[in-house]
């Protein structure tokens, strides 16, 4: 067997308090796989013993480190984390790429393959870079990735919620567009579902809305009325209160609609933390 490239544990847990130097100061001297789970999510629970197998398997190419994402919610937010499981391989104090849900052996294979046997290309690397930083430092970067390698899908992608975050809607869904058909997987959805949500602003008068939830609690077509309106403008811990509140109080109809849609809002939602939360709750409020 040969012998392993980094001289410690290969798999561990990882908080708040160690993630700067348990994931990227680590990754300085090692690729280190982070596992972005939680203890409700049932695919998290089929892909863990994937991802401990593997590193085993690797014989210290890579490490691995899990983080219980509803225990860390500063460092889910700054990672923009809005869906789990999530994946993300760290090299030299960056985040290089991810995979979101859990995938195959032979897939999780190929991605590490990918990256443990390439050097990091300088598109990957302008990524990384522009990854930690705000929209209008990252964008020139995204555009240099971009004029490296044009139609590049994850650069394209990164671009376009970057300027989804700005308000440019229109150029964001151009570039959406123009990507190939091969492209429109999860998050090329749920970009274009951030668009289309911010463009078409639902009908209502919130105040109005909020005085007949307030009269009745049980009053569910204001809450999806209030919530619609709520989410338009952004304020999405306050949207997913009222759809909340629906699963908790109703128990046939009204809450499995709740429940869809809040599935369905938390693919599209740019606030990790809310996001979060809400899946906290929600498993909560279901079981």
């Amino acid at each position: 067997m040969a012998e392993p490239a980094f001289d410690g544990p290969l798999s561990f847990d990882v908080t708040e308090a160690d993630f700067e130097s348990a994931v990227l100061e680590r990754s300085l001297e090692v690729p280190v796989l982070l596992d972005c789970w939680a203890p409700w999510c049932g695919p998290c629970r089929s892909l863990g013993p994937v991802l401990e197998r593997l590193v085993q398997a690797y014989g210290g190419r890579f490490v691995l480190a899990k983080l219980d994402t509803d225990q860390a919610p500063n460092v889910s937010a700054a990672l923009q984390i809005r869906s789990i499981p999530l994946v993300m391989l760290f090299i030299g104090g960056q985040p290089v790429d991810q995979f979101l849900g859990a995938l195959p052996e032979g897939k999780v294979r190929e991605f590490l393959d990918r990256h443990l046997t390439e050097p990091v290309s300088p598109v990957e690397s302008l990524r990384a870079e522009a990854a930690g930083l705000p929209d209008d430092e990252a964008l020139p970067l995204l555009h240099e990735a971009l004029s490296i390698e044009p139609g590049h899908v994850e650069a394209t992608l990164d671009l376009a919620e970057r300027l989804i975050g700005q308000g440019a809607l229109d150029e964001a869904r151009g570039r959406l567009e123009g990507l190939p058909g091969e492209a429109m997987g999860h998050r090329y959805a749920a970009l274009l579902g951030r668009i289309e949500l911010a463009l078409h602003r639902p009908e209502g008068d919130p105040a109005a809305l909020a005085a007949r939830v307030a009269a009745n609690p049980k009053d569910f077509e204001a809450r999806f009325a209030l919530a619609a309106l709520l989410a338009h403008d952004g304020r999405w811990p306050a949207a997913f209160e009222q759809l909340l509140d629906t699963v908790l109080r109703d128990k046939a109809e009204w809450r499995e609609k709740a429940r869809v849609q809040l599935v369905a809002w938390f693919d599209v939602c740019p606030d990790a933390e809310a996001v979060s939360r809400g899946r906290r709750y929600l498993g909560m409020y279901l079981n």
